[in-house]
């Protein structure tokens, strides 16, 4: 099965510390090792995100993120995992790596 992993952070918290980094990096490794690992990704702040909707007969283009909130998605794991508990005990460990809320997902397909 696979899942998401979204590392919820916040406008106001500071950036990983190279603790922080290591962990993350210690987790990915044991996630490829272990052939889980299908993406890791982090992402900017959404501060600087552009909503563009193409489906009319011209584009518009909105500045800003899609939902104004003081958190914001940093960065996702797609993994693979057996089961759901396997899933929730590596998006615990995630969370532990980085220090951040991690919100579980279940891949549809």
């Amino acid at each position: 099965m696979k899942f998401l992993l979204s590392v919820i952070d916040s406008q106001t918290r500071s950036p990983h510390s190279p603790e922080e980094m290591a962990a993350i990096d210690a987790f990915n490794d044991k996630l490829a090792a272990a052939g889980q690992r299908i993406l890791a990704i982090g992402l900017e702040s959404p501060k600087d995100a552009v909503i563009v909707d193409g489906r009319g007969a011209e584009a518009s283009k909105t500045s800003g993120p899609l939902i104004d909130s003081a958190e914001f998605v940093a960065g996702i794991w797609i993994i693979e995992a057996a089961n759901k508990e396997q899933a929730l005990e590596l998006a615990t460990e995630g969370s532990k790596a980085c220090n951040r809320r991690i919100e579980l997902r279940p891949i549809i397909g």
